[in-house]
């Protein structure tokens, strides 16, 4: 499962090379953060689901370069990447000691 930097162009539909490096960093960021919320899952997740979640999250990165954005109002989409990939993400929950309520 990888998404390259000439898809992932043609997904934000840009052409030129002037933002290649840092396109190239959200790739691979997007790529760490849906396998991280996948858990054990990305194994059973279909490649073009998971391209398709890192393509989202790595365009949303490029659109949206800073944390805070003023004088816009935003809404989220259907389909987002936490909904593409919900079914086959792995839940886990820690196995913990039983206290003894002291």
């Amino acid at each position: 499962m990888a998404v390259d930097l000439t898809l992932a162009k043609a997904h934000m539909n840009i052409t030129g090379s002037g933002d290649d490096t840092i396109i190239t960093h959200y790739i691979a960021a997007a790529d760490a953060q849906v396998t991280s919320q996948l858990g054990t899952g990305v194994d059973d997740i279909p490649e073009a689901i998971f391209d398709q979640a890192v393509l989202m999250l790595a365009a949303h990165w490029y659109e949206n370069r800073e944390a805070v954005v003023v004088g816009l109002s935003a809404a989220f989409l259907p389909m987002g990447v936490a909904e593409i990939i919900r079914e086959y993400r792995a839940y886990s929950f820690a196995d913990v000691e039983p206290t003894d309520g002291g």
